[in-house]
């Protein structure tokens, strides 16, 4: 009895110990909890993702914009050259993808350790067919629904946003003294173990065990702990095949030319086909109950199913924006581009057009523009460029923004391109950097959540026929701040160091970029020169700290100023050193201790007693700061 019992226990005791060893191993399906105050959040790391299995997910610039990075920054640690860029994936072509890992917060009392990356809802899209499919088991529906609490996982809305929590962890101090730099997520499949993940990553199997536990359950997340990241073999991409020779170029000629002359007759007939097939169509609209029609506009005539259903779509995202803007017609919009011709073009993808004897600057684009239209409805003031109307193509999937034109071009060209250059006067800049000032004052203070522009730079300030500066562009817009992002976008010597390093998103990297523009205004220079370097940290150094009250500054600053304002007799050294001085302060490498762009209206507005200007310069909030 003794001795049964003696069994009794010992097998109690050993499957007590499986267990808890099975836990360690077993991952929660919501999330691995973390401590938010720990100091390794949050951290940069990697996710390895298989390219070229899911359908929609087919290349670097899909997966890039599924997990909101760029091309180059899966490229560049994965081992793909720039040549390869736009090449379609092989199935199972092995990805590193950077991730932006955080301690987040859930609707429960514990935190997980994820990188939450918006997933817009698709058609036929359920939580568990995104996190098993389209992020390969790297997250878990359970875990999905967590960090969702407000949506019903049975009745998903086709446009709505979803925060997918991508399975991460940050080394801790342990890890990173065994000089492990990163924790890669790395999915389990059928025909891993332990011992050909440790050898894929180049790292010992117990070091491994360490983090995870003896776990080799097919589609559980490991974490790898690596000192850098293994140099993955990818697929070579073969070169194009070299021209037909001469003498094969003449013999295939008879052929070619029978088969284009047949091919010639049989597209003749099918244009005509067509051409019956739309009037027939047409005919049968007219007589039923009319189609989808634009606001003011005349009705719309639709082609296939697909079509009308892509429009619908379209038009539900931006059902909030109807009643405020004017909605055009794809052929009006042709027609005042004259088909988006080159004659038309002002820069990039926007174009100079004129409806109803009226000018505007049309922005095309893919149908990516809810945020601009969710941020632009928001606003209103004098100093950003004001939204008129959109249209939206259904056929091509294209959305087209229309602005008010403003007449004078941009800051850039009058202050870096050789007709322009040198025109401008110091008074006239100083109007600008107020204008300026002004709406990005409104933007940071007066929008609830704030909204940060993200790409303040020369060309993205336009001057209008009186010279008033307005700021355009919200493409790269955010409405929220102190976000991280691992999707760094902007214009090299223009980004605030905080963003570029960390990703951080806030109202001081548009502080940050506004100093650079400052800089440009008052030396003409450009923000970056032809090597690369970034003129800002030339400045920091000749007029920042102590070299701001080092004898001969004066003399430094005549030297660095634009020619044209040193020769403008209303240009004052004293005033052009405040401004300096603003923008220095702009660039403070700490974004705490930047000013405000409320001080800095306040500042600009009396920077030089030369420069008469009546409170109507100042914002609302720069007048009670003045008083």
């Amino acid at each position: 009895m003794t001795t049964k019992l003696h069994h009794s226990s010992l097998l109690l005791f050993i499957f007590i110990v499986l267990f808890l060893h099975r836990s360690h191993a077993q991952p929660n399906t919501t999330g691995y909890s973390c401590t938010a105050n720990q100091t390794e959040y949050p951290c940069r790391t990697y996710a390895f993702y298989r390219g070229g299995l899911v359908a929609n997910y087919s290349d670097l610039a899909s997966i890039g914009d599924l997990f909101g990075v760029s091309r180059l920054m899966i490229a560049d640690p994965s081992n793909i050259s720039t040549t390869a860029l736009s090449a379609p994936l092989i199935a199972d072509q092995p990805l590193f993808v950077p991730l932006t890992c955080s301690c987040n917060p859930t609707n429960g009392t514990s935190n997980i350790s994820s990188a939450n990356i918006n997933y817009t809802i698709r058609a036929g899209d359920t939580f568990y067919g995104v996190s098993t499919g389209v992020f390969e088991n790297l997250t878990s529906y359970q875990s999905v629904e967590v960090v969702n609490p407000e949506l019903v996982p049975t009745n998903l809305t086709i446009g709505v946003d979803v925060v997918m929590p991508i399975f991460c962890k940050c080394p801790n101090q342990s890890v990173t003294s065994g000089g492990s730099n990163y924790l890669v997520s790395y999915v389990l499949q059928a025909s891993d173990n332990l011992s050909s993940v440790a050898s894929r990553f180049g790292v010992q199997e117990q070091s491994i065990v360490d983090i995870n536990g003896n776990n080799t359950k097919p589609t559980e997340t490991l974490f790898v702990p690596v000192s850098k990241l293994p140099n993955l073999t990818q697929p070579i991409v073969a070169a194009a095949a070299p021209a037909p020779t001469a003498s094969v170029k003449k013999k295939r000629t008879g052929v070619i030319l029978g088969l284009a002359i047949g091919i010639g007759v049989l597209g003749v007939l099918l244009i005509l086909a067509i051409a019956f097939w739309v009037h027939r169509e047409r005919s049968s609209q007219k007589r039923g109950a009319g189609g989808l029609e634009g606001v003011g506009e005349k009705p719309q005539a639709y082609g296939e199913k697909g079509s009308r259903e892509m429009e619908v779509n379209l038009l539900a995202d931006v059902t909030d924006c109807l009643d405020k803007y004017r909605v055009f017609g794809i052929d009006e919009i042709k027609e005042a581009t004259e088909g988006f011709s080159s004659k038309c073009l002002i820069q990039g993808s926007v174009y100079k057009g004129c409806v109803d004897g009226e000018v505007f600057a049309i922005k095309k684009m893919k149908w990516n523009a809810y945020e601009e239209l969710k941020i632009l409805q928001k606003v209103n003031h004098g100093n950003l460029v004001r939204l008129e109307g959109f249209c939206i193509d259904p056929e091509d999937a294209n959305c087209y923004l229309v602005y008010e034109f403003v007449a004078s071009g941009s800051l850039h060209s009058w202050l870096h391109e050789s007709g322009h250059r040198g025109r401008l006067d110091w008074r006239t800049r100083l109007r600008i950097a107020v204008d300026v000032a002004n709406g990005l004052q409104y933007i940071h203070e007066h929008t609830r959540p704030r909204v940060v522009h993200k790409d303040i730079k020369s060309s993205n300030i336009l001057l209008d026929a009186n010279m008033r500066a307005k700021i355009a562009n919200f493409g790269l817009a955010k409405s929220g701040c102190n976000a991280i992002t691992m999707h760094i976008v902007g214009t090299q010597g223009y980004i605030a160091p905080e963003y570029l390093a960390d990703g951080v998103v806030s109202t001081r990297m548009d502080v940050f970029s506004f100093g650079v523009v400052l800089l440009e205004l008052v030396s003409g220079k450009e923000a970056t020169d032809e090597e690369g370097r970034v003129m800002w940290a030339a400045a920091v150094e000749a007029f920042g700290g102590r070299s701001a009250e080092e004898i001969g500054r004066d003399e430094r600053l005549r030297g660095w100023m634009d020619e044209a304002l040193v020769k403008d007799s209303s240009c004052s050294v004293e005033s052009v050193a405040s401004v300096v001085s603003v923008g220095i302060s702009c660039l403070n490498q700490d974004p705490s201790k930047r000013p405000s762009m409320v001080e800095i209206v306040y500042a600009l507005c009396k920077s030089d007693d030369i420069f008469d200007i009546s409170e109507d310069g100042l914002s609302a909030d720069a007048q009670v700061l003045a008083r």
